[in-house]
């Protein structure tokens, strides 16, 4: 784990595609060595409906979901590196954020637990 799952304006799609977009934000998890490859699962939403604080400024927000265990520090660099690899990449785009919730391993289960 982790899931990292990418909100954003559809015309954010028009300046980079999805897959750029998520293998860019796949690249700055494994950069920060809290996770190995086959842990990451990247996924992305383009709105073309959305009110953002009363404009149609585009946007990206990245919710990240991982496991319970990592500190604040570790929390706060992932945000940091991907949200720094993503306004490299697409500078156009004046939002653009990330936050972090963990999983709690209580009540927490996969099909690969079976």
């Amino acid at each position: 784990m982790p899931n990292l799952i990418i909100d954003c304006s559809e015309n954010v799609l028009r300046l980079k595609s999805a897959d750029e977009i998520m293998q860019e934000v796949f690249d700055s998890a494994l950069a920060t060595n809290l996770f190995t490859a086959p842990e990451i699962k990247v996924r992305i939403n383009a709105f073309s409906h959305y009110n953002n604080g009363n404009t149609l400024e585009d946007f990206i927000h990245v919710f990240g979901y991982i496991m319970e265990g990592r500190n604040e520090e570790q929390k706060n660099n992932l945000s940091k590196t991907i949200v720094t690899r993503l306004k490299t990449v697409l500078p156009e785009v004046k939002s653009i954020s990330m936050n972090i919730d963990d999983f709690k391993k209580a009540g927490y289960f996969n099909s690969k637990m079976i």
